[in-house]
């Protein structure tokens, strides 16, 4: 499978080069409702950028593992996590080449928007599924095929837009305790701001 390096790398590069973070430094709040039902234990966290996921986990007590292909990424997690007085693991890779597979390794996985095109998406899903532990929580949120067009962030692919239907097909092999798209007011930085149109999906290992 085609990785997505070095073009996408170096367009979230010069988004996250500002000293601003650009989606902010607050948890988002999908992951955080979901997360603070669960005992902290070991979390992978994929397309993470800046930080704000892994710090607030970090906080709670989780052992947290982050990916992203972001240089700059990693430098704004690392220092917001200095500020806070946490430790991350920060593995600056592309999450398409599935290096960070571990069968059976952590407790929660969290995919928040992070958008692939179809068949990396289908290998990253399958890829984090198989590296729940027995017990372990996947917790995603994404733009919808019903986000295009509006002005509230996200791709302007849609392809790489996702639906109940099919995070549901990639998933199978879990059990679905919540797949529904919805619409939210978004409050996450300046790239994430406005009405929106988003799925949120909780699924576990059995």
């Amino acid at each position: 499978m085609p990785t997505i390096l070095p073009a996408a790398a170096e367009f979230w590069d010069a988004r996250y080069e500002s000293e601003a973070y650009a989606y902010g430094t607050e948890p988002n709040t999908y992951f955080r409702q979901q997360l603070d039902k669960l005992p902290p234990g070991r979390l992978l966290l994929l397309a993470e950028g800046e930080g704000r996921n892994a710090v607030y986990a970090a906080r709670r007590g989780w052992q947290v593992t982050a990916v992203d292909f972001s240089d700059e990424a990693r430098a704004k997690a690392q220092r917001l996590a200095v500020a806070q007085g946490v430790h991350l693991t920060y593995q600056v890779a592309d999450i398409t080449s599935l290096g960070w597979q571990q069968p059976g390794a952590y407790d929660a996985i969290g995919l928040i928007y992070a958008h692939l095109p179809p068949v990396a998406r289908w290998a990253v899903h399958a890829a984090a599924a198989r590296s729940l532990a027995p017990g372990g929580h996947l917790i995603l949120e994404a733009f919808s095929t019903r986000q295009l067009g509006l002005p509230s962030g996200g791709p302007t692919a849609a392809e790489l837009l996702y639906a109940p239907d099919t995070l549901a097909a990639d998933f199978a092999e879990l059990t679905v305790r919540e797949n529904h798209e919805l619409g939210v007011v978004l409050h996450e930085g300046s790239f994430h701001s406005g009405p929106a149109t988003v799925v949120r999906l909780l699924a576990v290992r059995s």
